[in-house]
């Protein structure tokens, strides 16, 4: 049994939860504390967190601190959002939390968010799997953005995020001082205007039977009109919804026990939801009222192995970028022969370059996409790639992972750049680089055995043996082609990491 504690930084409040964890109860929460401080108001309309509200958001979480030590919590994690992630000055932000409150926050990527949201919704095992059977999509509604996930069949097809988040809204129609009788309508055509090119783009003619809902507001609203079940069809949902037209806020807030606050943000996610199913067509909704608290808690299980996972994640990530590969027109087969022959390089020099399975899913990712530029220029194909996989969002891939693949892509064409302590030409820091270092020079090598776009090769091993790395591939048709790249290739990893990389096919040896 391990005690845990998960806080979410939000966008407009800031909550703590208490979990106790086993293998037998799984994730049990024993407490929950949220306290209303909208900080994305501020972020959104400034740039920066205020002195006001940065030391209440101090006092709270010094605050949740006692209530973590009443506790005894082995362990906790606390991250901010987008509130924190958009300010101007996030690091100073972060050092001030850390200094007056001893909390260490972190702060999440939009896909990291969004991926941590989608955990918490596979903890609940029975209903998820059931869910996720049939064409699905999981619109998770934040304060500053909505993050739109398509699934088929438990494949994820495409994630899209969009700058529609409640708060945002809220304070942008405010801005525009909109008038309470054409709040609804103008509302509507605010959504409409972004949903129509995520229609047009990524839905298509594909029809959505079921929808997840991940958020705050509808979440608790189904419990209270829904007999405290949190799945209903859309034409119930709508039917009982509809009772609530035309009621005061003060009358919405006491019938469904939220706070007058809270209940100006409900008719945004209200509308979101409408707008959403009608686009999709859907016919279920499950709202299972999970929130980033307890994805966190459920990373946290399943990384110390406190829960046997259910749900292959990674796969998700993988079948993200191959659907990314095929929209921009990249070679699935001969990519997949990159991918195995790079993948052997990197298993067989673990005790070498010392990365770690999140560095290897990196490689395979970067694997995928790394003929992504084409699409957009075959003379400039490598800076094309790293625009592409800079500008498309991945779910589960951190902003810094996402720069380690396309630098890699980018690297496998043009020179390296080297880091230099006080002249450094790159953007990277020194670990980042060096795990771009590394993962360049496996992948080049592996292009470069894989350069025909003919796939000629069947099988690849590799071994490490005086100081040669030795690659015998499986192929009965001419290599010359690959000997030649191979040996061009091939430099920048003997010089990272002192080995000599040689080809052998059958009784054939290419070296440099």
């Amino acid at each position: 049994m391990k005690t845990f504690a998960a806080i979410d930084v939000g966008s407009y409040e800031v909550a703590v939860k208490i979990f106790e964890i086993s293998d037998k109860k799984g994730l049990r929460q024993i407490d929950h504390l949220r306290r209303r401080i909208e900080l994305g108001t501020d972020t959104y309309h400034t740039g920066k967190i205020s002195t006001e509200r940065m030391n209440e958001l101090c006092n709270v979480l010094s605050e949740y601190n006692e209530v973590m030590k009443s506790y005894k919590v082995d362990a906790y994690k606390a991250y901010g959002t987008s509130a924190i992630r958009e300010t101007e000055n996030t690091m100073i932000v972060i050092e001030q939390i850390k200094l007056r409150t001893g909390i260490d926050v972190g702060v999440l990527s939009n896909s990291e968010q969004r991926f941590m949201h989608y955990k918490a919704v596979a903890s609940k095992r029975e209903m998820f799997d059931r869910i996720m059977q049939d064409s699905c999509a999981i619109v998770d509604i934040g304060g500053g953005s909505i993050q739109i996930s398509l699934f088929d069949e438990d494949a994820l097809v495409t994630t899209q995020n969009i700058r529609l988040g409640i708060l945002r809204v809220k304070d942008m129609l405010s801005a525009l001082q909109v008038k309470s009788i054409n709040y609804i309508q103008i509302l509507g055509e605010l959504i409409d205007n972004q949903l129509d090119s995520f229609k047009s783009l990524y839905l298509g003619d594909r029809a959505i039977s079921n929808i997840i809902v991940v958020d705050d507001y509808v979440s608790h609203a189904m419990k209270k009109i829904n007999d405290n079940n949190d799945i209903i069809t859309i034409d119930e949902f709508w039917e009982k919804i509809n009772e609530y037209r035309g009621k005061s806020v003060s009358y919405i807030a006491k019938a469904l026990s939220l706070d007058e606050e809270s209940s100006l943000l409900l008719p945004q996610s209200i509308v979101l939801i409408n707008k959403i199913t009608n686009m999709m067509g859907a016919k279920l909704l499950w709202a299972p009222g999970v929130s980033l608290a307890d994805g966190m808690a459920y990373e946290y299980a399943e990384q110390n192995k406190l829960l046997s996972a259910t749900h292959d994640f990674d796969a998700d990530i993988i079948a993200g970028a191959e659907v990314m590969c095929r929209r921009y027109g990249g070679n699935i087969e001969r990519n997949k022969l990159v991918e195995m022959v790079a993948l052997s390089i990197f298993d067989d020099t673990k005790k070498i370059h010392g990365c770690g399975y999140r560095e290897r899913l990196l490689l395979r990712i970067a694997s995928m996409l790394s003929d992504c530029g084409k699409y957009i220029s075959l003379e400039a194909a490598a800076e094309c790639g790293y625009d592409i996989i800079m500008a498309t969002e991945m779910i589960g891939v951190s902003h810094a992972e996402r720069e380690i693949i396309a630098n890699v892509v980018r690297y496998n064409k043009v020179q390296f750049e080297y880091y230099k302590e006080g002249k450094n030409t790159t953007s990277l820091d020194r670990d980042t680089y060096l795990k771009v270092a590394k993962l360049s020079a496996i992948f080049r090598v592996a292009d470069g055995i894989c350069r025909s776009y003919r796939t000629k090769l069947t099988g690849v091993r590799t071994m490490v043996r005086d100081g040669e790395l030795i690659i015998t591939i499986d192929s009965d048709e001419d290599f010359s082609l690959e000997k030649g790249f191979f040996g061009r290739k091939s430099g920048l990893f003997e010089e990272v990491f002192s080995l000599k990389p040689v080809i052998r096919n059958k009784k054939k040896l290419y070296a440099l």
